[in-house]
């Protein structure tokens, strides 16, 4: 049975295909009405008497509505969602994700797939707001509950998702033997390896080791280590010594023991 990792590998990545398969098609679909509109108004304009165009709301067969300045807006709207398109696709395929990272990070490696998410759940919802045709309404769907699955693996791996489905990562990891580790001590309680090699170093160098007198005590004390002095304490079956005040305190015997006593 494979490792849990591994399902999350390829579950991420599949997603990933898919996400950009429908983008693809979006960029595709987004061409074609484009090309469709202009159609669309070029013939109604030539055609079109003046009460035409003061009847219809949209001109027909197309998705530009009749109104001023609506044949501009509607190809700057086509335009801006094969641009975020564009942008999107690029982000799936990490490349370049230096430039993500400085200018876009919200789409870069430090981040996770619920801004994707949201940006496709937004142009699939811009498309599907006006009638369009089958193919485009296909795609458009797709591209939305794609949008839907991202911001919900967004919420599940945060800002983990890109990581655990990128394949180089995915190649380091399986490079190593050991599980990788991470310091949890604080920063204070980790000695500079520079400061363990000096004291125990008592080989021949430019300068020689610090050893455990006063030099290393001095030079642990300027890293923030602190060295404190054992206590002195006596076995617990020894006496105490005993002080002067406690000798004059003590009686002096009335009768000394002698040989010569009777």
């Amino acid at each position: 049975m494979l490792p849990f990792r591994t399902y999350v590998f390829f579950g991420l990545n599949a997603v990933r295909i898919l996400s950009i398969i429908s983008m693809v098609l979006v960029f595709a679909s987004s061409i074609f009405v484009l090309v469709h509109d202009v159609q669309a108004v070029n013939r109604f304009m030539a055609t079109a008497s003046q009460s035409d165009v003061q009847d219809c709301d949209y001109i027909p067969g197309s998705t530009v509505p009749n109104q001023p300045a609506g044949v501009f807006w509607a190809v700057v709207n086509r335009l801006l969602i094969i641009f975020q398109v564009i942008i999107l696709i690029l982000s799936e395929v990490g490349w370049p994700l230096a430039f993500f990272d400085r200018f876009f990070p919200v789409l870069g490696s430090q981040f996770g797939l619920g801004a994707l998410g949201i940006f496709q759940g937004l142009i699939g919802a811009a498309i599907l707001s006006h009638h369009v045709d089958d193919f485009t309404l296909v795609t458009a769907f797709m591209l939305f509950a794609l949008g839907c699955v991202n911001m919900l693996l967004g919420l599940i791996f945060r800002d983990s998702a890109k990581a655990r489905r990128s394949i180089t990562a995915w190649r380091e990891q399986a490079k190593g033997i050991l599980p990788s580790t991470h310091d949890l001590r604080p920063p204070f309680a980790r000695p500079a390896s520079g400061f363990v090699a000096s004291v125990f170093n008592t080989g021949k160098g430019d300068k020689a080791g610090f050893g455990f007198g006063r030099q290393g005590e001095k030079a642990a004390g300027l890293k923030g280590f602190m060295i404190s002095k054992p206590q002195e304490t006596l076995p617990r079956y020894a006496a105490p010594p005993r002080t002067e005040s406690s000798r004059s305190a003590s009686p002096e015997p009335l009768f000394k023991s002698s040989k010569y006593a009777i």
